[in-house]
């Protein structure tokens, strides 16, 4: 191709450049925010959230930027492995998962490694501008317009194609609708999360611990039976990231002494950084009112040339950390289109297939546990009630043996597909260990 457009200089349309840029003459990502040494500038309100990298997304992180683990490692990441991972049920530690591994950054910390790399490629420049608006010409698309931002002028990018990395709330869709194209059907759940980070200063209160992670089990609706759900993770700059969260009227709000007092019903690990640790600036807080996903592929016709990445395609639950690595996946899906040398003016079936076969299986995932909140009201699929007892009791059996949580973290960190909890072998093994055999 001669050129590529990205519209959004995010972490997927970071990945997007990078996956395009092995396929186009000219890649040009149209972003319209002022990004600083540090990483931040950027106006997207959960950048300042806890984000995980799943094994995944770390997996498509190095497969795309080599050696960039190492990279972030140098300049103050930590990398988790083995007992420096830990993950809790209920209080519980669960027992250890063969290969678990996991980085410790913070989102723009990442973010801004990963824009270093992509500025550095020959073929790839950022303008920042605002997208405005898409050409269509000829039943593709064949450009974007742009308004002045900062010191650059506004103008049309002509395009061979175009990537919408624009995230939740792109204008796309209205861009399409606006030119008599239709817009793309939409699954959704309302579950109406909120949570909040803060950062602590980090000593050696928790020795080598990189990660700890506590969930609620399977009968609970994130009120603290047991223990208060959360997640610290070690990042850069000395610090811990804690993030705390609860559905509907329990979501945590920015009074710093109320995140303490919850941090204090956590596991172990958090509450010892509630006692020891001076936090670091304010809480932030963020709300998500609904998982939400398009379904490009159910249409009759859509503009050649044209794809959609990241939370402009899915946006799911984030409390299960499915987010970056989709973005990563999405990207890993273009560059398999693009390996195929399709024609821009024919519509971007393939793509989206392969696409959304990833995307169906972080919703089946987080859709499933979801509907386990008794505020969350459907849609219900079928046979959901026996689908849910099976989940329950092999997440009862992950917290007691090694094999089972091996296979179902495998599953969490979308290196299998969630039907690989179905294995017969996996679910007899699960009714011995309930059994004490």
């Amino acid at each position: 191709m001669k050129r590529a457009i990205v519209m959004g200089g995010s972490y997927g349309g970071l990945f997007a450049a990078r996956v395009a840029s092995d396929h186009a003459e000219d890649v040009v990502v149209v972003d319209p925010d002022a990004v600083g040494e540090d990483g931040l500038g950027r106006r997207v309100p959960q950048r300042h959230q806890l984000h995980a990298l799943l094994s995944t997304g770390h997996t498509q992180l190095e497969r795309w930027f080599p050696g960039i683990s190492e990279e972030l490692v140098e300049d103050g990441a930590l990398l988790g492995e083995g007992d420096d991972v830990q993950f809790y049920l209920d209080g519980r530690r669960k027992a250890p998962a063969a290969g678990a591994r996991m980085l410790g950054a913070t989102r723009p910390f990442l973010e801004n490694h990963l824009r270093r790399r992509v500025a550095a490629l020959e073929n790839v420049r950022f303008v920042r501008a605002q997208a405005t608006g898409l050409v269509v010409r000829d039943g593709r698309a064949a450009g974007v317009t742009t308004a002045a931002c900062g010191d650059e002028a506004g103008e049309t990018f002509d395009a061979d194609l175009v990537v919408d990395a624009m995230g939740r709330n792109s204008p796309l869709e209205q861009w399409l609708v606006r030119n008599g194209w239709d817009a793309a059907p939409v699954d959704s759940m309302r579950i109406d999360l909120g949570y909040a980070t803060a950062a602590f200063r980090r000593g050696n209160e928790l020795g080598s611990t990189v990660v700890a992670h506590s969930s609620p089990g399977p009968a609970s609706d994130y009120q603290p039976k047991v223990t208060e759900p959360g997640a610290l993770v070690a990042v850069e700059g000395g610090r811990w990231s804690v993030v705390l969260a609860g559905y509907a009227d329990y979501r945590p709000g920015p009074d710093r002494e109320e995140f303490l007092r919850r941090m204090r019903r956590c596991v172990d690990a958090i509450r010892t950084v509630a006692d020891h640790c001076d936090m670091i600036g304010d809480v932030r807080t963020y709300r998500f009112v609904e998982s939400r996903r398009r379904l490009h592929s159910r249409l009759n016709r859509f503009p050649g040339g044209l794809v959609v990445v990241g939370d402009a395609l899915a946006s799911v639950n984030p409390i299960y950390g499915q987010g970056l690595t989709l973005a990563a996946l999405a990207a890993n899906s273009l560059g398999a289109y693009l390996r195929t040398d399709p024609d821009p003016r024919r519509p971007a079936w393939h793509y989206f297939r392969l696409v959304e076969a990833v995307v169906d299986g972080a919703w089946q995932l987080s859709t499933a546990a979801d509907l386990a909140q008794p505020h969350v009201t459907g849609p219900y699929p079928r046979g959901y009630r026996a689908q849910k007892w099976v989940a329950d009791r092999l997440t009862e059996a992950s917290v007691r043996d090694s094999a089972v949580n091996t296979r179902y973290m495998q599953v969490v960190n979308m290196e299998l597909p969630p039907k690989a909890l179905a294995d017969p072998r996996l679910l007899s093994r699960a009714v011995r260990v309930l059994l004490g055999r």
